[in-house]
């Protein structure tokens, strides 16, 4: 395998290009050529824990140059050849790292379930924070805010999957998920009030004014605040996708607690609360209305609106009715069938 190394090295490379191809030659021997090598110089010398740390290099290599199928396919191998829980995870982290490279979401399930059955087995606490974080992410990434959230703040203390992301968008992820996720007396104990929090949001543009604002019902300042971060959504990868759902939960979380104050309050009242024309704010709360989203009902002759919120009794007392008539069907399709 060396002697590949030095043929590529040796190898006139066009002028243009020579500097370039001096530089990927030496990179091919270091990064390929030396862990193939390795592999056999193990196999004949070396003991088991040799041979295993050769096998990871050349896995680590399939995962820097983005192979994907080889790169899963050494990690087996590499597996096959560990016996340590804790060396096993960390090769379920690598899997999991090529799987978020790849956003694919099928792999990085399987990923965390099997790093879950590992845990059973043992392990040891620094791993086990790590993988709440790639679970969070993994959560925030397919829509599930509320266990991202929960995942995150759980990990804020502990955190250590630099890896993944530095510290500070960590934090941008945790403030975000919490805010269409936890209710007011949560997120002023976990987020608005977090030390861990506070010593960092303050480099994030936007963020903190976003958070406080929204704390402190200042929803002018609030709606300045989040024109500046979608800016930063739509660049991240993970959220991108799921920009449009989180401007309108975000909406929907502040309208309501806008609301939440009211019995009843003019359309041009809330409008100056939040800086915007009484005609922005009459399209959006007809939007939220109609599409449940928003308990209040809007009259454009008084030029009112008038909030009709169901109390947590009536609530739950609707959603057992209809999941009583959900039972009820499926019993009745349940007897045709018995019947036939």
């Amino acid at each position: 395998m060396l002697e590949i190394g030095v043929w590529i090295m040796r190898s006139p490379p066009p002028p243009s290009f020579g500097h370039l191809c001096l530089l990927l030659s030496y990179l091919v021997v270091i990064s390929f050529v030396m862990p193939l090598s390795r592999i056999a110089d193990a196999e004949e010398n070396l003991g088991e824990s040799e041979v295993r740390e050769a096998h990871l290099a050349k896995s680590l290599f399939y995962i820097q140059i983005g192979d994907k199928e080889k790169a899963l396919e050494q990690l087996k191998v590499t597996e096959s050849k560990t016996v340590a829980v804790g060396q096993k995870m960390d090769l379920v982290f690598y899997t999991l790292q090529l799987g978020f490279f790849y956003m694919d979401f099928d792999l990085i399930s399987k990923s965390i379930d099997k790093a879950k059955s590992l845990f059973e087995e043992g392990g040891d606490w620094e791993r086990k924070n790590r993988l709440k974080v790639y679970e969070g992410l993994y959560c925030m990434s397919t829509r599930n805010f509320k266990k991202a959230a929960s995942l995150f703040l759980d990990s804020i203390s502990t955190f250590t999957t630099y890896e993944l992301f530095p510290y500070d968008t960590f934090i941008f992820y945790t403030v975000l998920t919490s805010i269409i996720s936890l209710d007011r007396v949560s997120l002023k104990q976990k987020v608005v009030d977090a030390p861990e929090i506070l010593t960092v949001i303050g480099k994030i543009p936007y963020l903190s004014e976003f958070l406080n604002s929204l704390y402190d019902c200042q929803y002018k300042s609030f709606f300045s605040a989040f024109a500046g971060l979608t800016e930063q959504i739509k660049l991240d990868r993970y959220l991108y996708p799921h920009f449009r759902y989180y401007m309108r939960e975000v909406r929907t979380v502040v309208y309501s607690q806008f609301l939440e104050s009211y019995k009843s309050v003019t359309i041009e009242a809330m409008a100056k609360a939040f800086g915007v024309t009484v005609e922005f704010i009459d399209v959006e709360l007809s939007r939220f209305i109609a599409a449940g989203k928003l308990h209040c009902k809007i009259d454009k002759v008084a030029g009112v609106l008038e909030t009709n919120r169901p109390d947590a009794k009536n609530a739950l007392y609707q959603a057992t009715i209809k999941q009583g008539d959900f039972l009820l069907n499926r019993i009745q399709k349940l007897s045709r069938v018995i019947d036939l």
